[in-house]
């Protein structure tokens, strides 16, 4: 059993490596594998959207827009749900949005 997981470490190891050396050549096929490229870390881009919205956060996304990389965070304080964006190479704040009705999940109603 030890030797099983042992393989199954090298594996994931060897499937990490693989994934950071697809993403540096730029074949990206997927928006999240550039996030190995973003100079502040999602747990901190978190942090501030939560601060600055003074809530907690329900869901985040690293994607392009016209601001360059940036996280897309939502943030649920009190009975208001917040789109807070958060540049991935300062980690400051660059826009901030009470959002009415969450239509980002439009496509998962079958879930």
């Amino acid at each position: 059993m030890y030797r099983y997981t042992k393989l199954s470490l090298l594996a994931i190891v060897f499937a990490a490596t693989g994934a950071v050396a697809y993403a540096a050549k730029g074949d990206m096929e997927n928006d999240a594998l550039m996030v190995t490229k973003a100079r502040i870390p999602l747990v901190q881009a978190v942090t501030v959207a939560e601060q600055h919205a003074n809530g907690k956060a329900s869901r985040a996304e690293y994607e392009n827009s016209k601001q360059g990389w940036v996280y897309d965070v939502e943030v649920v304080s009190g009975a208001k749900v917040f789109d807070v964006r958060v540049d991935a190479d300062k980690g400051t704040v660059i826009g901030s949005a009470e959002d009415k009705a969450d239509h980002d999940d439009d496509d998962d109603h079958d879930e």
